[in-house]
């Protein structure tokens, strides 16, 4: 099957990481320049020269995108190299887990700028280009706690939450421009964060690691955690002109393990 991503130019953010990483090096197999954000450039820089031994074309880019006014400087230099921006994946860090009540106003503030903001901004500077082009997809990564909250993660459940409102929005605007808008988010899927949220929960319940995988693997009807590459292909698929009259959605890429309809 041609994806039709051949010489498109996407923006991945947070592709230093599992997911993000995932994505890159997906789009790039079918053909797209790949723009490789991330706040650790070395991160960037090692999944650029993957996409490049591989045959593909990538530029590494050193990036906070909680710092706004990047974003302008980021962008025209992909522009400069790659051309207008036509796929764009909104993937960022997590905050750290914690309960919803009783959290620092500066600390929702902070992931807010890091986590929301960032997107909105990034996106609206890429949008004018898709619409003018008739053609563009705007992806973002959240989290399956925008569907059913996840326990200790308040401040992602509820930040993420408000994306899932953006997005929605923004795909009944621009869906007669050729752009679509969708929401992406992984259940268990075996990366560093998901080990990190294992090791903290294991921490502070007093019990081995091994103990919360078990646990956190029995609820997955699939029975065992997500391969990056799994979901770093459904990702291809809505970033493709294949998935033209996919908009609007929120895309579960869990193995069964939400419970809700």
């Amino acid at each position: 099957m041609d994806f039709g991503l051949k010489d498109r130019t996407a923006l991945v953010c947070g592709a230093g990481g599992g997911l993000g990483g995932a994505i890159a090096r997906a789009l790039a197999a079918e053909g797209a320049r790949i723009a490789v954000a991330d706040l650790d450039g070395e991160a960037a820089g090692r999944t650029a020269a993957a996409i490049a031994a591989a045959g593909g074309r990538a530029m590494a880019l050193a990036w906070d995108l909680g710092d706004l006014t990047a974003i302008g400087p980021n962008v025209a230099r992909i522009e400069a190299g790659f051309g207008p921006v036509a796929i764009l994946v909104n993937n960022t860090g997590g905050p750290p887990p914690t309960p919803v009540a009783g959290q620092d106003p500066a600390l929702w503030s902070k992931h807010f700028q890091a986590m929301v903001m960032s997107v909105i901004a990034l996106t609206d500077r890429v949008l004018p280009g898709m619409r003018a082009a008739g053609w563009g997809r705007i992806i973002t990564s959240t989290s399956s706690g925008v569907v059913a909250p996840i326990a200790n993660l308040g401040l992602s459940n509820a930040l993420r939450l408000s994306l899932v409102g953006w997005s929605k929005t923004l795909a009944r605007e621009v869906g007669r421009d050729g752009v679509t808008a969708n929401i992406v988010l992984p259940g268990r899927i075996a990366t560093p964060r998901i080990t990190f949220l294992d090791e903290q929960k294991a921490k502070r319940e007093g019990r081995s690691v091994e103990e919360v995988e078990r646990e956190s693997t029995a609820a997955i009807p699939i029975g065992r955690y997500g391969d990056p590459r799994e979901y770093a292909d459904v990702v291809a698929f809505l970033a493709s002109t294949r998935a033209s009259y996919v908009t609007g959605s929120v895309i579960r890429i869990d193995g069964g393990l939400i419970p809700s309809i």
